[in-house]
């Protein structure tokens, strides 16, 4: 976030920086901490607020700093390579009018150790 940013203007800009897309009316779907423990002890920890839309303007970048960009049709979504609990945070964003409340605890090489959802959810 930048000085004096919302969290969802964060969300707008750093999507639209990562990108080259402008959401629009962005809803806010999740709030979660992530914990990444190495040896017993927490090495790094941060949140993240999860943002769902259906409407953008703008063209997506052909290249980012970020990675490789692709559209995905929405049912295609959850067939991608991710982290364990970012497809339960997706899945609900996709499913759920709900704000879903969580915290992630994985290694240092990213293994999910556990989680606890609020509301809790089926995966």
């Amino acid at each position: 976030m930048e000085s004096g940013e919302t969290i969802k203007q964060s969300a707008i800009r750093e999507f639209q920086e990562e990108t080259g897309l402008t959401v629009e009316d962005p809803k806010l779907k999740g709030v979660f901490t992530f914990l990444i423990y190495e040896n017993e002890e927490i090495v790094m920890e941060w949140m993240m607020f999860t943002f769902y839309s259906k409407e953008h303007k703008g063209t997506l970048l052909e290249e980012s700093k970020e990675g490789e960009l692709e559209w995905v049709p929405v049912n295609e979504v959850l067939s991608k390579p991710m982290a364990e609990g970012d497809r339960a945070i997706i899945k609900h964003a996709l499913q759920s009018d709900e704000i879903l409340y969580g915290t992630f605890t994985y290694t240092s090489d990213y293994k999910l150790l556990s989680y606890q959802l609020d509301p809790q959810i089926d995966e």
